[in-house]
This record gives C-alpha cells, sequence and structure tokens, in this order.
C-alpha cells in the first residue's frame, strides 16, 4: 500500500497556489462574526431570514475587507446562481408536488407505503427511497420531489415527522456527497485522476452504513429532540374533504415520481460507459438527463399522467400550477440568500486560509483530506465547492498513491464535504423552511444528520484502507 504521510513540501507548494488576499485571522474573523450576525437577527431580532442573509453577508464581505461594492456583486451573484440552478428546481418541484398532491397521486404512492409496510419499518422503507432515489439525482431535486411524500406518509401514518423525513434525507444526502455521478464526487475524481468504477463501488459500500446510522437509527432521537407537527404543505384534496372522482393509478404515479430519475440515470451511465463521446445518442441523454430538463419534463408529463389521470380539465391544471408557486416565494429567496451569503464567503479567499492550514500536516491523508472538506464546508457552505477545493489542495498526493487509495481519497473528501450543514449552506435553509423549523430545531436535526453521515463516511474509508 502507499504511503499514507503527505510530505511538508508538498502541501505547502499546494498552499502558495491559492494563498488569501487577507490575513487569515481577518478572514476568520469576518465568517465567524457574519455567522453570528444571522443568527441574532433571526433568533433575538426576529428579522426575516432573507433580510438577516442579506445584511450577514454584506457585513461577512466588509469585515473581509472587500469594499462594498465588491460585498453586493459577489452577493448578487452568489444568489444569481442559486436561482439559476436550486430556485429553478424548487419552483418545478412545486408545481410538480402540487399537481401530485391535488391529482391524488400522492395518495396512491401514501397510502401503499403505509399500507404496506409496519409502523417499525416505515422509515426503513423511506431511508431505502432516499438513497434509490438520491442515487442519480442532485439532492435539491430529490428533496423537492420526495417533500411532498414525506408530509403526506407522515400525516397519514401518524409517525412523528421528523421519524420520516430524516431517513430519506440521509439517503439523498449520502448519496449526493459519496457516490458518482453527483458533481462533487465527480469533480474530485476528475481533479485526482480517480477509477470512476472503483470510486462509485467503494461509494455505494460507505453510503449503506452512513444512510443507516444516519437516517432510521438516528431518526429515533431526533423525533425525541425536534417534536414539530406536520407542516400545512400538500393539502392532498382526500385531506381537504374534496377528493376527486377519480385518481391515477399506483403504477402511472411511480412512474410520473420516476421519469427524472430515469433520465437522469440514463445520463450518469452514458457519462460513466461513453465519457467523451460525441454521439447523437449520448448528446441526447446528456440533454434529456440535465435536472433541470428532466424536471421540466416530469412536470409536463404529469399534466397529462397526474392531471387527465385525476379527470382535470386544462383550467384546474393551470390553476393549480398558479397556486403552487406562491408558497414558495419565501422560500426561494431565503435560498437565494444563501447562495449569496456562500458566495461572499467564497470570494474573500476562504479557500487560501485552509491551505495555509494544512501545510505542513502530518497525518494520514484520508484523514487530511476529510479535514481540509470539513473545514472549507464549514466556512463556505457548499459540498462542491469543498469538494473541489479540498480536491485541488491534496491533488499533487496522487503521485505517490496507488488506484484504489486514490478512490478512498475522494470518499475521504466527499464525506467530510457534506460536515456541519448551518445558516451559509442553502440546503439548510431549504429544510427549515420546508419542514417548518426553527434554526436549533434544524441544528439539532438537519445539521447533526449531516455530522452523523460525514463521521460514518469518514469511518468507513477508514476500514476499507486496510482491505484495499
Amino acid at each position: 500500500m502507499a504511503s499514507l504521510i503527505p510530505t511538508t513540501s508538498t502541501l505547502a507548494a499546494a498552499a502558495e497556489t491559492v494563498a488569501p488576499a487577507q490575513p487569515a485571522g481577518q478572514l476568520i474573523a469576518a465568517a465567524v462574526i457574519g455567522i453570528a450576525i444571522i443568527i441574532a437577527l433571526i433568533t433575538w431580532v426576529k428579522l426575516h431570514p432573507y433580510l438577516s442573509l442579506t445584511v450577514g453577508a454584506l457585513a461577512t464581505g466588509a469585515i473581509a475587507g472587500m469594499n462594498i461594492g465588491d460585498s453586493v456583486t459577489s452577493f448578487s451573484a452568489g444568489f444569481g446562481s442559486t436561482m439559476g440552478g436550486v430556485g429553478i428546481l424548487i419552483a418545478l418541484g412545486a408545481i410538480y408536488g402540487k399537481l401530485l398532491a391535488d391529482s391524488g397521486g400522492a395518495d396512491r404512492i401514501v397510502d401503499t407505503l403505509v399500507s404496506k409496510a409496519s409502523a417499525r419499518s416505515l422509515p426503513w422503507v423511506m431511508g431505502l427511497i432516499g438513497a434509490v432515489i438520491g442515487l442519480p439525482m442532485f439532492f435539491e431535486v430529490g428533496l423537492v420531489l420526495l417533500v411532498p411524500v414525506i408530509i403526506l406518509v407522515a400525516r397519514r401514518s401518524g409517525q412523528s415527522l421528523m421519524r420520516i423525513a430524516i431517513p430519506t434525507l440521509a439517503g439523498l444526502s449520502a448519496m449526493h456527497g459519496l457516490v458518482p455521478p453527483h458533481p462533487g464526487p465527480l469533480a474530485a475524481i476528475d481533479a485526482l485522476g480517480a477509477n470512476l468504477g472503483l470510486t462509485l463501488a467503494f461509494g455505494v459500500i460507505v453510503a449503506i452504513p452512513a444512510v443507516i446510522i444516519s437516517g432510521p437509527l438516528f431518526a429515533r432521537f431526533a423525533a425525541r429532540w425536534v417534536d414539530v407537527p406536520v407542516p400545512e404543505l400538500f393539502v392532498t384534496a382526500e385531506d381537504a374533504g374534496d377528493e376527486p372522482k377519480r385518481r391515477p393509478s399506483f403504477g402511472a404515479t411511480l412512474f410520473s415520481i420516476l421519469l427524472p430519475v430515469i433520465l437522469m440515470l440514463g445520463k450518469a451511465i452514458a457519462d460513466i460507459g461513453a465519457a467523451g463521446s460525441d454521439a447523437p445518442w449520448k448528446l441526447a441523454l446528456d440533454f434529456l438527463g440535465t435536472p433541470v430538463i428532466a424536471l421540466l419534463i416530469a412536470v409536463i408529463a404529469g399534466f397529462f399522467i397526474l392531471g387527465r389521470g385525476a379527470g382535470f380539465d386544462r383550467q384546474r391544471i393551470n390553476d393549480i400550477v398558479g397556486s403552487s408557486l406562491g408558497p414558495i416565494a419565501g422560500i426561494l429567496l431565503i435560498v437565494g440568500a444563501g447562495g449569496g451569503f456562500k458566495q461572499v464567503l467564497v470570494d474573500t479567499g476562504i479557500g487560501g486560509v485552509i491551505a495555509e492550514f494544512v501545510s505542513g500536516s502530518s497525518v494520514s491523508v484520508l484523514i487530511l483530506a476529510w479535514l481540509v472538506a470539513v473545514v472549507i464546508r464549514i466556512a463556505t457552505g457548499s459540498a462542491t465547492v469543498a469538494t473541489i477545493t479540498a480536491a485541488g489542495i491534496l491533488q499533487p498526493l496522487t503521485e505517490t498513491l496507488d488506484s484504489p487509495m486514490v478512490a478512498l481519497l475522494v470518499l475521504a473528501i466527499g464525506s467530510g464535504s457534506v460536515f456541519l450543514s448551518h445558516v451559509n449552506d442553502a440546503g439548510f435553509w431549504l429544510i427549515k423552511e420546508y419542514f417548518g423549523l426553527s434554526i436549533p430545531q434544524t441544528l439539532k436535526s438537519w445539521t447533526v444528520l449531516e455530522c452523523l453521515i460525514s463521521v460514518t463516511g469518514l469511518a468507513g474509508t477508514l476500514l476499507l484502507s486496510l482491505v484495499v
């Protein structure tokens, strides 16, 4: 097995390439104070999270030495980038979720799940569903597709919201951080020159215990720590006493839900099996499997499969589309502001601080990779930024590692990249707003879940390193 100890000179050279523009202490202070301002404004002043994030982001930029114009530009760029990606997915997911609920399709799925699974096995079933849906899909896409199911399963089964939500989120998040073709692992594979098939196999092996521990097992504790009512979102016609004359069949509804999964999985398989090919079928799969396109196709198909399946006319379907967007306006603004805050942190040069911090370290390369990704994740709020930055810093080490160890290095970075989601992470605000949680409740549930995935992923990676 190749040596697990990096050289001081190699890491120091990597650190020099990403040195920060401002003193490290100033940047760390800026990040800490900015986060403290946001939390204080939301919890004590009771200011809306959108405004709190905006004020906190601009304050962070000022303390870090950015002029106000650059801070505003950075915040706006991050806001726009988040809305251009996650925002579109949230809007499409809201339309699809409302259509799924009003047509009775969600009732079909939920009634089947509740009737076939016992109260004890239901959290395990939801964890499996989250993992399967999350395998080919971006976290945000899987989340907006599954939120209606999570809420309705909790409502119909009578179980705690956390008992149902936590396992599902664990499946989604573990796949996002550990398993290609998600953007973070793919970027690390490319930067480190890892074997894609080997990384995929190792990733699935490590993800299984991570999902079990952070999902069904942790859900027992989360349900006691965070006892909240099921949100009044995605109230179905059956719940409102206005059940449609007919409902789409279980098979048709399941196909509708899995359609974007199939499209994205097809793209992922094509990316693995025909990388670099410009064949027409490959280009077609690349287009159809793009998250926005896949979810847009699911919405359009849902008009016919779900809407027509429930006997809705064109006006009723248009009404559903219109009524689905209003409730998510606040979520969109909050998530966008979270993206803006993240971008301010990134543009201050926090990556250079991390590079200087790790230069000269002599710990195991897998633990080092995890630590680098953890610190960048905590500072910037982005799993993908943490993965890409950590991979860039540690890339010189791959010359001394064999192929299995490089694959494990990707998993160590991926595990660290999901650690401690907090107020600078757009996903934190998605979970908080969708499930109607307070900041402390989100920290005790979602943030702990992410930490468990991260630590379990590292443990699994270290154990694999003993046998490969």
